[in-house]
């Protein structure tokens, strides 16, 4: 989802910088609402493992050239659509796909934490990707949408004040990048007795709302989200916070599309290695603390660390977290 998320404001921008170019965006069905709101942009749902498994991916690219597309831009980069693109280049389609730079970021890895520098973020990599179709892009030039308009639904559930809206995925796919549970706890507790605020957790499945209910019944500002709206709700709520704390993870990168500030906590990765949030600057930044865990980034994706590296992003402290979402904010 992350990876999809990234791609909106690249997209956004080539629309805005081209206004009589059309996309045809391919995509898992979950993820089309983020492109329902592009204009001129036409979704394919891939049901990869269904209808569009194995040779199935053929007759996905049969779609895609009845749209009658001049190009083909692959931001994947994977099997799944190589074999699409792949159809569609011998059917004299041009084609150019991502870099992903999978040969920096293995050397960020394996530095040891010595001398790293900051690698091509992912939205400047797809943005490449249409140069070399020759519709170059400038991102500083990207223009957000409006917040989208609450339903009537969304207006009970934040109900009628004058409080900030902060929103907090506690969550990710590794644990090398979730941020503990009991500093999580401790952070929502400060920024709940200011009542300030009213704060929205967010996550998803069976194991993930029964966590989340329980840390936020204690406070009378938090809720639970999980199971409460569909995906399109879920991203009307999402651009219209104020502030969005999230691990580096798919819910950063949802909330930075709409121009919603994120403030993101690293453990085994690292801002270097180009997923930090669009448009977000480096202070809202905090990594574990690399004095302590030199080895850092141990790895790109959050799946490999050092054993001892486990409980790295215990090094953020909860007042650190809290100060910064203060200032944020």
């Amino acid at each position: 989802m992350g990876d999809a998320a990234m791609a909106v404001p690249v997209l956004r921008t080539l629309l805005q910088t081209y206004p009589d170019i059309k996309l045809t965006v391919i995509t898992k069905p979950f993820f089309v609402t983020l492109f329902n709101e592009l204009p001129r942009t036409a979704c394919i749902a891939a049901d990869v493992y269904g209808e569009h498994k194995n040779f199935g991916l053929i007759t996905l690219a049969k779609q895609a050239k009845k749209q009658g597309i001049d190009a083909v831009a692959d931001l994947h980069n994977v099997l799944r659509s190589k074999i699409i693109g792949c159809y569609l280049s011998l059917s004299g389609i041009k084609t150019k796909k991502v870099d992903k730079g999978r040969d920096e970021k293995k050397q960020l890895v394996q530095a040891n934490g010595k001398n790293i520098n900051q690698l091509k973020t992912t939205h400047q990599r797809y943005a490449d990707v249409f140069a070399k179709l020759g519709l170059p892009i400038d991102l500083t030039n990207h223009t957000y949408p409006e917040r989208k308009k609450l339903t009537p639904a969304l207006h009970d559930i934040i109900g009628q004040h004058s409080k900030k809206l902060i929103g907090i995925a506690p969550f990710a796919a590794h644990k090398g990048k979730v941020y503990p549970l009991p500093f999580m706890k401790e952070v929502i507790s400060q920024l709940d007795e200011t009542g300030n605020y009213k704060i929205f957790l967010f996550g998803g499945g069976a194991k993930e709302k029964k966590t989340l209910e329980d840390i936020a019944a204690p406070y009378e500002s938090a809720t639970s989200m999980v199971g409460k709206l569909s995906f399109e709700e879920e991203l009307t709520l999402i651009s219209n916070l104020d502030v969005m704390l999230s691990m580096d993870s798919g819910n950063g990168h949802l909330a930075a599309m709409y121009n919603v500030k994120v403030i993101t906590l690293w453990g085994v990765t690292h801002p270097y290695a180009g997923f930090v949030p669009f448009n977000q600057p480096n202070a809202h930044q905090l990594i574990a603390n690399r004095d302590k865990y030199p080895l850092i980034p141990t790895s790109v994706y959050g799946n490999k660390y050092p054993e001892e590296y486990e409980n790295c992003m215990e090094s953020i402290p909860a007042e650190v977290v809290v100060e910064k979402i203060l200032e944020v904010i």
